[in-house]
C-alpha cells in the first residue's frame, strides 16, 4: 500500500462517500477503455510487464515447493484448458493454473514492482489473465489491453489506501482486486457487473501481515495465488448477481485495516498517467527495498583494487531508508528471509561479487562465510531522507581490518521510471531465465514489445503454444 506517497499529500477521507464515487469513476473508466485509447509506450511497457513475469514464474519452476504446490494443483483439476508454466504445456482448469503459476510469480523476488507504492500490481493480475484468455481463445491484444486496465486499478487502488506503517504485505491485500479487474476486463463486462466484482474482491483480500516476508514464512508467497483464484471467481459471481458495495473498500481498508483514505487517488491523471510506466523490473533476485544497498555494495567492490576477503572485513555499516530498515532478519531461516534480510543480502553481495539467485539459494543460509559477514552487519538511518524518487537510497561502509574503508553510495536503484533498465536488458533477463524451457519465448516477447500487429491478432492461446512449443 502507499506508504511514500509520491504524488504528494492529498486530503485524507473520513466517510465512505468519497471513496465510493472515487471507485465508480476508476470502474466507470476501466469498463469502457478501449486498446486503441493506450499509447504506444504503455502497450510497450503492459507486453514486457507480460513477458518479464512469465519470465518470473519458469525461474520458480525447480523450487521444491513450488513443484510439489504445481503437482497437487495438476491432480485435483478439471478440464485441461490453461498452462503452467514450468517447461511443456501441462495443462489444467484455469482456475488451478491461474494458482499453480500465481504461488510460482513471486517466489524468486524476479517478478516487477509498482514504484509508486508498495505494489506489484502486474503479479496481480498475470496469473489470472493468462489462463483465462489461454481458456476462452481471447486475443494477445485482449490481453494487452486487460493487463493496463488490471494494472491501473490495483496501482491506484495501492495509492488510495495510505498505511503510516508497513503492516500490511500487499500480496495479501492487493492480488485479489488486481485479478478481479483484470478478468472483468478481459471479459468485458457491464460497468455495474465490473463494480460488483471489484468491490466484491477488495472484501477477500487478507490480513497478510509484512512481516511474513522478513521471517521466512512461506505462506507470503501464495498470497497471490489465492488472490488470482478469489479475484476469478469475484467476476464469476458478479456474472451470478452477487457483488460487493461502492463503499467496501473502504470499510476494508480503513475501517478493519486502518488505513488513511486518499480517494482523490482513483482518479488523478486517469487516462493521461498509466500506471504501467511508473513499475519497475528486478536484475536482482531479492526485495526491492535493498536493491540501491546492493548497488551501493557493487560501486563499492568495483571501485576496490580487489574485492576484500571476507576476513578482513571488520564491519559492515548499511544505511537505508525506512523501508530498508525493517528489513532487519540477521538469522534468516528460509530462501525467503533472506531474501529480505538486509544482512544477507550485502553479506552474499560481498561474497559472491552479485545478489543473483543463487546468492539466495538454501545453500548459503548456512554457509560459514556468508553467515559470519551476517554478523558484522549494521542499519543504520540514511539522514537526511530523501524525496520520491531518491526515497530508497541506501550507503554502505567496509570498515577493514587494516584500517581501511571503502564507501558505496546509490540515491536510487536502476529498475524504476528514473532509472529504467534497457528493454535489450529486461528481454536478456527474460531470454536467460528461459533459454533452456521455452527457447522461443525471448522472440515471442521481443515481437510483443515491438507490438507486431499480426501478433497482437493472434490468439493468447496460440501465443503459449509457440511459446511452449506445443501446439496440440
Amino acid at each position: 500500500m502507499d506508504t511514500t506517497n509520491p504524488t504528494g499529500p492529498r486530503e485524507p477521507a473520513t466517510s465512505p462517500e468519497p471513496t465510493a464515487d472515487g471507485v465508480r469513476a476508476l470502474v466507470r473508466w476501466a469498463a469502457t477503455l478501449e486498446a486503441a485509447a493506450i499509447p504506444e509506450a504503455a502497450r510497450r511497457r503492459s507486453y514486457l510487464i507480460l513477458c518479464d513475469d512469465i519470465a518470473a514464474i519458469v525461474a520458480a519452476r525447480d523450487e521444491a515447493e513450488v513443484a510439489a504446490l504445481q503437482v497437487r494443483m495438476a491432480a485435483s483439476g478439471g478440464v485441461a484448458e490453461a498452462t503452467v508454466f514450468r517447461g511443456g504445456r501441462p495443462r489444467t482448469d484455469r482456475y488451478s493454473a491461474a494458482v499453480a503459476n500465481g504461488a510460482a510469480c513471486d517466489w524468486c523476488e524476479l517478478d516487477e514492482g509498482y514504484r509508486k507504492a508498495t505494489c506489484h500490481a502486474g503479479l496481480y493480475t498475470v496469473p489470472a489473465l493468462v489462463a483465462e484468455a489461454e481458456a476462452t481463445g481471447r486475443s494477445v491484444e485482449d490481453v494487452m489491453r486487460a493487463l493496463t486496465i488490471g494494472y491501473e486499478v490495483a496501482a491506484r487502488f495501492a495509492r488510495a489506501f495510505h498505511f503510516k506503517k508497513l503492516t500490511l504485505h500487499p500480496h495479501a491485500s492487493l492480488a485479489a482486486i488486481g485479478a478481479a479487474a483484470g478478468i472483468a476486463a478481459l471479459r468485458r463486462v457491464p460497468e455495474a457487473q465490473f463494480l460488483a466484482a471489484v468491490t466484491a474482491a477488495a472484501t477477500m483480500v487478507a490480513p497478510g501481515p509484512f512481516n511474513h516476508a522478513v521471517t521466512g514464512a512461506l505462506v507470503r508467497n501464495v498470497w497471490p495465488a489465492a488472490g488470482a483464484w478469489c479475484g476469478m471467481r469475484a467476476v464469476d459471481w458478479a456474472e451470478c448477481g452477487i457483488g460487493g458495495l461502492a463503499q467496501s473498500p473502504y470499510h476494508v481498508f480503513v475501517d478493519a485495516f486502518g488505513a488513511e483514505a486518499r480517494p482523490a487517488e482513483f482518479t488523478a491523471g486517469l487516462g493521461g498517467e498509466w500506471a504501467v510506466g511508473d513499475g519497475y523490473h528486478k536484475l536482482h533476485a531479492c526485495c526491492q527495498y535493498s536493491h540501491s544497498a546492493v548497488e551501493a555494495t557493487l560501486d563499492l567492490l568495483g571501485r576496490a583494487a580487489r574485492r576484500p576477503e571476507a576476513g578482513a572485513i571488520r564491519r559492515i555499516t548499511v544505511e537505508t531508508h525506512r523501508l530498508g530498515q525493517t528489513l532487519d532478519n540477521r538469522s534468516p531461516a528460509t530462501t525467503l528471509a533472506a531474501k529480505f534480510s538486509m544482512a544477507h543480502i550485502v553479506a552474499a553481495t560481498c561474497a559472491l561479487g552479485h545478489a543473483g539467485a543463487e546468492a539466495f539459494a538454501g545453500s548459503t543460509l548456512a554457509d560459514p562465510t556468508i553467515a559470519g559477514l551476517r554478523e558484522r552487519v549494521t542499519l543504520a538511518p540514511f539522514l537526511p531522507e530523501q524525496a520520491w524518487p531518491l526515497d530508497r537510497p541506501a550507503r554502505v561502509t567496509l570498515d577493514l581490518t587494516d584500517g581501511t574503508r571503502l564507501q558505496g553510495e546509490c540515491l536510487s536503484a536502476r529498475g524504476g521510471p528514473d532509472r529504467p533498465f534497457s528493454t535489450e536488458e529486461i528481454l536478456a533477463k527474460i531470454g536467460k531465465i528461459t533459454a533452456g524451457v521455452y527457447p522461443a519465448m525471448a522472440g515471442v516477447a521481443q515481437r510483443l514489445i515491438a507490438l507486431d500487429p499480426a501478433t497482437a491478432r493472434q490468439s493468447w492461446r496460440d501465443t503459449v503454444g509457440e511459446i511452449t512449443g506445443v501446439t496440440a
